[in-house]
């Protein structure tokens, strides 16, 4: 798959003209040229490699040089050829340590032809997963609730914080129902009831009934360039009732309850034999992505295990028996949308 992703990357690369070559005479007869972007993902970066860089990140922050995360992952990403399974913490080291004294990225990566594409298509992955927000927390000192400015990981599980699962990685796994296809998801088993929360803040933009998903939720990023996808959600109260298209909701937000619906043409039934949240991610770098043969869909099981250190932790409400997120959280992307 490796070779897949770089032959898509390839096309939407732009073939700039050397500085001394002449400019190319415009033909205003001739249709105005295709839109350039990214057809293929193959994203294989480890929950290793995410959190050692995510480290380095976070502890440069205040320092002369601070290091992005994404960049590092990106030059590991040309280096490898976007097979993670050669990575080792040395290289990672090497490229800090140059960042550190003195080196640019645009000259480490100068002659790294396919950076990037890796760039771009693993900062439209991670890219609000790291960042400034401000979440309550409880006063040591008063025991009130107060809001405390962290600068980290920001993206959440998408299971609640006490909540057992088991998983493995199931992408591209055979499905039948239906017809034959692979599955383009992540599968977390659970018990019924479990809280399921956004991995990320966004926006409502599909809720209800699928034959295929049963009741599922799908949220897009306020960028639009991801679609979170959670599916077989449970029978008869899969979600608060306060959920509807266009709702926006904040990482880490209770947005429906794990259960074991789908595989029925008959609305709110149970046809799943284990109760799981199929979880998915689209990247969207063209709205004609969305629906239809484009899709990108990308493997999720390392960036579960990775998004498994922030875990929102819930309560239920005593007059709804709803669960709701325990600590409230804020970040200057909902900031913008209110």
């Amino acid at each position: 798959m490796a070779v897949l992703a770089l032959s898509f990357g390839i096309g939407y690369l732009k073939d700039i003209p050397a500085a001394n070559q002449a400019s190319p005479k415009v033909d205003t007869k001739s249709p105005a040229p295709k839109k350039e972007f990214i057809k293929w993902v193959d994203f294989r970066v480890t929950d290793t490699a995410m959190q050692k860089a995510m480290k380095l990140d976070i502890e440069s922050l205040d320092k002369e040089v601070h290091l992005d995360w994404i960049e590092l992952l990106s030059v590991l990403g040309a280096k490898y050829g976007g097979d993670f399974s050669k990575f080792q913490s040395k290289d990672l080291d090497s490229l800090a340590n140059r960042l550190k004294v003195g080196e640019k990225i645009e000259d480490i990566t100068r002659d790294m032809k396919y950076y990037p594409y890796y760039h771009e298509a693993y900062s439209t992955v991670l890219k609000e997963f790291v960042g400034e927000y401000e979440i309550q927390e409880q006063s040591k000192e008063t025991g009130k609730l107060e809001y405390t400015k962290k600068y980290g990981l920001k993206a959440f599980s998408p299971i609640a914080k006490g909540y057992g699962y088991s998983h493995y990685d199931d992408f591209g796994a055979s499905r039948s129902y239906g017809y034959k296809r692979k599955h383009l998801g992540h599968d977390m088993m659970g018990n019924v009831g479990t809280p399921i929360v956004a991995v990320e803040s966004g926006t409502v933009e599909a809720i209800g009934w699928n034959q295929y998903g049963g009741w599922r939720i799908g949220i897009r990023s306020f960028d639009r360039n991801r679609y979170y996808y959670y599916a077989h959600l449970r029978k008869n109260h899969p979600y608060p009732d306060d959920l509807s298209i266009g709702h926006t909701v904040k990482a880490g937000d209770v947005i429906g309850y794990l259960g074991m619906t789908g595989y029925s043409s008959k609305e709110n039934t149970n046809n799943i034999d284990t109760p799981h949240l199929h979880f998915g991610i689209q990247l969207i770098f063209d709205e004609s992505q969305k629906d239809g043969n484009g899709e990108i869909w990308i493997d999720c099981y390392e960036i579960t295990k990775f998004l498994s250190r922030n875990t929102s932790a819930t309560a239920k409400e005593d007059l709804t028996g709803e669960i709701r997120r325990k600590y409230d959280f804020f970040e200057k992307s909902v900031e913008n949308t209110e």
